[in-house]
């Protein structure tokens, strides 16, 4: 019997395929209303929209949507694609984007670098065009008023090299990574190796340019403080698209000192852990020291062990440090021949993995980071682990044929001088350690990409009975889907507390109220955003 002759299957066909041109005639209809829209809204500017917008349909279209996809998870033809990108080339482009989006009902997504752990700025289930702030990367740096202005487009990379060209003593304390892009990176918070003497990122803001749902450019006094509040450390994509930041520069001092020292069990590696962990935070300001764990494969399964590498930036000499670290830190055994002195712009090459001699203009390079698959996860020690502690994770961490990379990196000093509340980033003091659990993979086929992400949630179940509690806190730049995602536009207040607790904790009832305030509509949303108090 032909299958098609059943009655029910042929009106089923009929529907489906009347759904299927119904949807295809809707999105049609609505590309180009907003195209109009865009057209008709942007008609005075310098620059024509339509000279930065490319279609599906454009040759440039895919160079530029895979640009900046970090992640190689999310660049498959599986990959839900933008129905429009637009490269902004001004602000009036930015300010069209958002009114016309919103008018055609278009989920926004704003991408300054694209490194985020989620691929939250370049994806989307639902109908969405990306604006893409490639070209918004001036800076312009007054060493006079130790000020900067810096367009959300650039890398921290950029940034660092532009301050450098203009002053020896000047440093910015963000990200290792180069070609982090500004927007997102300070507008989370900003963890770096000078936030032990001055705070996060977001807590070296001064101003800002942010875009707003009604299409306004708004700076800090129109804004009002409680939106400049929220986008230092909460996020700004839930509440604008971030123009420009004004940055404070701090002082850093001609020469510092790095090293890295690693250290295998057998070297006495989880006694130096425990004793690291017990110090760290309350080392000197102008000290930081990391440390990084990582699975060193040997010939035999035997021969299997875990390095740890302390990694360090001091603010000051050799000569300066050694004495320090004896004080502090003897156990480690420190000596001049471990360590390099060179200029603090040089150091943000020495840790964004650059230590063969290169030039400081390879920071401009927005193209050096390698394109993997992989997953993050993040936590916040508010206790050191027992030796008995480090040595059930190191034989979890050995016991799989993969595991993450384990970044501990210490607090304290100036992060336990600023208030909880002072942004929205809320893990101050009370925290010693945020750890970083960075699991990376070539093989990007399902089963290889399934069997790493089981084994990454089980690690970080394993660790949950060393890490902070109720809640079980998380880095938002860390982002992480694991821990609850919205479907939708009207996700509630009450369910979005399932991640935003973790990333906010008391800070989270408060951006909401921001939200409500700013954008009652909810607009600017993701599957992680803030959403109105009131939904």
């Amino acid at each position: 019997m032909d299958p098609l002759g059943s009655p029910i299957l042929v009106t089923l066909l009929f529907i489906f395929l009347s759904s299927s041109i119904s949807l295809a005639t809707s999105t049609s209809s609505t590309s180009e209303n907003f195209l109009n829209c865009l057209s008709s809204t942007n008609s005075k500017a310098a620059t024509p929209i339509s000279k930065v917008l490319y279609t599906p349909n454009d040759s440039s279209f895919s160079p530029i949507l895979q640009s900046t996809i970090q992640n190689l998870r999310f660049l498959s033809s599986n990959t839900p694609k933008p129905l429009f990108i637009i490269t902004p080339t001004n602000n009036s482009h930015i300010q069209a984007a958002v009114i016309c989006s919103r008018k055609n009902g278009l989920q926004i997504k704003v991408r300054s670098g694209g490194h985020d752990y989620e691929g939250l700025s370049y994806r989307s289930d639902v109908p969405f065009i990306i604006v893409d702030l490639r070209n918004l990367r001036s800076i312009s740096v007054d060493t006079q008023q130790s000020t900067a202005w810096v367009q959300a487009g650039s890398t921290i990379g950029e940034v660092y090299y532009h301050i450098a060209n203009k002053s020896n003593i000047l440093g910015f304390p963000a990200g290792l990574c180069s070609t982090i892009g500004v927007g997102g990176h300070v507008s989370g918070g900003g963890i770096g190796t000078l936030m032990r003497k001055y705070g996060l990122a977001a807590d070296n803001i001064i101003d800002a340019y942010i875009v707003d749902v009604n299409g306004r450019i708004l700076d800090r006094k129109s804004m009002g403080e409680d939106l400049f509040w929220a986008i230092r450390g909460g996020g700004g994509a839930s509440f604008g698209i971030i123009v420009s930041w004004k940055i404070k520069l701090v002082p850093v001092p001609p020469t510092v000192t790095v090293f890295t020292v690693p250290r295998t069990l057998k070297q006495g590696a989880t006694k130096l852990v425990s004793r690291w962990q017990q110090v760290a935070y309350n080392f000197s300001e102008d000290l930081f020291v990391r440390a990084v764990a990582v699975v060193a494969t040997g010939a035999t399964q035997q021969d299997t062990t875990i390095q740890v590498s302390f990694n360090s930036l001091f603010l000051g000499s050799v000569k300066e440090l050694l004495p320090l670290m004896q004080k502090s830190f003897p156990e480690l055994g420190l000596v001049a021949k471990d360590c390099t002195e060179m200029s603090w712009i040089k150091s943000t090459l020495y840790f964004a993995g650059f230590t063969n001699g290169e030039s400081i203009d390879v920071l401009l390079n927005r193209s050096l980071q390698s394109k993997i698959y992989y997953k993050a996860k993040s936590d916040f020690l508010q206790q050191p682990i027992s030796e008995t502690g480090l040595e059930s994770i190191w034989k979890e961490l050995i016991a799989g044929s993969s595991s993450p990379v384990v970044i501990i990196d210490p607090l304290g000093g100036r992060m336990n001088q600023i208030s909880d509340t002072a942004t929205p980033f809320p893990h101050r003091a009370g925290n010693l350690y945020n750890i970083q659990y960075y699991m990376y993979w070539q093989n990007g086929e399902t089963n290889t990409t399934n069997e790493h992400l089981v084994r990454m949630r089980k690690i970080y179940k394993f660790m949950s009975p060393y890490v902070s509690k109720s809640p079980r806190a998380a880095y938002l730049n860390y982002r992480d889907l694991d821990l609850g995602r919205s479907d939708a536009r009207n996700t509630s207040y009450t369910k979005a507390r399932g991640w935003g607790d973790k990333y906010f904790k008391n800070n989270f009832k408060r951006l909401a109220s921001v939200k409500s305030m700013v954008d009652p509509t909810n607009f600017f949303w993701d599957e992680q955003s803030i959403p109105p108090l009131n939904f």
